[in-house]
């Protein structure tokens, strides 16, 4: 199947106009393709190789459409740092339609009714960062859009400076969010939440039909999904920036990448969002605002739940469902396999001693994958070498009273401690030779992004440390 024979329906359409607006792409000037992912193209059935598809282009450019799509932009509000905005929507995101399953969308496609006062475009700089870290992402393991291909062009588009527009066809499940809930209980139309709610359910938890206290259920599944997405950002030191409930899929996938980051050095506070002036969306503090999210949801919810009962449920399973899946997920990374009274203090005691010895994360869990009692094959690559010295004895006593053999353990750890990290430094490299028009260095980083645990030995310049000059560097929401 080619990407261009595809057939698409719009369901979305099936709920009334307040729901969404009709709105067609406007094409970027002189467009050229930079870089597919084959990958994500095979949730659609495509199993023909996307370059090869001489209308693709044209498609994601908004000049040509695919049969049975209608493009809308969709309606919601959301929270932001805080504060609510009853009426936001996508501003510059244009939705294709559905097939397997999957939602196409186009990100910097132009204005639509939510632009406010946005120009609709997304620049390269920006849609380079959102399509490799979306295939990043999956690569890793977690639950997350998908992107299947980014075009550049000759647009200008006005930010701080001038920049060439581009965009991005992503993919997902849903686009529905925790905001599209609180739009529609702040207007106070509580029929049509519920329609959202059944359309929801729907889509996204059809398991859930015929369920006794049906909509609850729905809830706790949102509950349980985005702890455990929580729990995969902490493990591998990955901060989003931008956690706004309108950024918060109500399947408990990772969408809207803007000023994500990596950690390089472990820093528990780092704020990676340079907007994010009070620290709102550190590191350290996305668990708890996906729970302060999940409350207004819960509150969003409260016409067709009782509230109380959402609470309840919230308290019950997120700290629950986010602990057990973070220590599962860290245990591993540590390659303790045969659980002892001890390991969650062994586990803090890491943490603190990483933070004070200003380590790489990602280097440090990938050196530890193969570490066989040599502490200096892991402290040389540590600044401050004294509080992991100290935590090396009692990881090498711990070690011990493991059953698994030390080989086969480290086989298992090199599964979960990528060797590939999609660190802002190596993305901005990326970014710079693009705007060159240089998109080698995209496509290597999309194929280690594929495969971060695998070897690459052609690629391997694509691992090497941060530069100290880069290291947990904040970055802008533009783009």
């Amino acid at each position: 199947m080619k990407f261009s024979n595809l057939k698409l329906t719009t369901p979305y359409l099936n709920l009334e106009p307040i729901f969404y607006c009709e709105v067609e792409p406007s094409p970027l000037k002189n467009p050229f393709v930079i870089s597919v992912s084959d990958d994500a193209a095979r949730l659609l059935g495509v199993d023909e190789e996307l370059m090869l598809d001489d209308k693709l282009l044209e498609i994601i450019n908004g000049t040509k459409k695919l049969k049975g799509s209608k493009p809308f932009a969709m309606c919601y509000a959301g929270h932001q740092f805080g504060y609510f905005v009853p009426r936001l929507g996508d501003g510059r995101a244009i939705n294709l339609g559905k097939v397997n399953g999957q939602n196409l969308q186009l990100k910097g496609a132009g204005q639509t009714l939510y632009s406010r006062h946005g120009d609709g475009r997304a620049v390269l700089r920006s849609s380079i960062r959102e399509y490799l870290i979306s295939e990043a992402m999956y690569g890793l393991g977690i639950a997350t859009s998908r992107a299947l291909a980014i075009i550049g062009s000759d647009s200008d588009v006005a930010r701080q400076t001038w920049e060439k527009g581009a965009i991005v066809l992503r993919l997902s499940p849903t686009w529905i969010r925790f905001g599209t809930f609180e739009y529609f209980y702040a207007k106070g139309d509580y029929e049509r939440l519920q329609l959202l709610a059944d359309y929801v359910i729907g889509e996204s938890f059809a398991h859930l039909k015929n369920t006794k206290n049906l909509y609850l259920e729905m809830y706790k599944q949102i509950v349980k999904n985005t702890a455990a997405t929580l729990a995969h950002w902490q493990s591998v030191g990955f901060n989003h920036g931008v956690m706004n409930t309108d950024n918060m899929s109500i399947d408990g996938r990772t969408i809207d990448y803007g000023p994500f980051a990596f950690l390089d050095d472990y820093e528990s506070n780092y704020v990676c969002n340079h907007t994010d002036t009070e620290g709102r969306y550190s590191f350290k503090n996305q668990p708890g605002i996906a729970h302060w999210n999940l409350a207004k949801l819960a509150n969003a919810l409260s016409p067709i739940i009782n509230y109380e009962h959402s609470l309840e449920v919230l308290e019950e399973h997120f700290g629950t469902t986010y602990e057990s899946k973070y220590l599962e997920l860290m245990y591993r990374k540590m390659g303790l396999f045969d659980t002892k009274e001890g390991d969650i203090d062994l586990l803090k005691l890491m943490l603190s001693s990483l933070e004070r010895a200003n380590i790489d994360f990602s280097m440090f869990f990938y050196k530890l994958s193969t570490y066989s009692g040599k502490k200096k094959y892991i402290l040389e690559i540590a600044v401050f070498q004294e509080p992991l010295q100290e935590w090396l004895e009692s990881y090498d006593e711990r070690l011990r009273c493991e059953s698994l053999r030390q080989d086969r353990r480290h086989e298992e750890m090199l599964k979960v401690n990528p060797k590939y990290v999609l660190k802002n430094h190596i993305l901005q490299e990326a970014i710079e030779k693009a705007e060159r028009h240089d998109f080698g260095m995209v496509n290597d980083l999309l194929k280690v992004a594929l495969n971060p645990f695998g070897e690459h030995k052609d690629l391997e310049y694509l691992a090497k440390p941060t530069p100290l000059s880069s290291k947990n560097i904040k970055l802008s929401c533009s783009s």
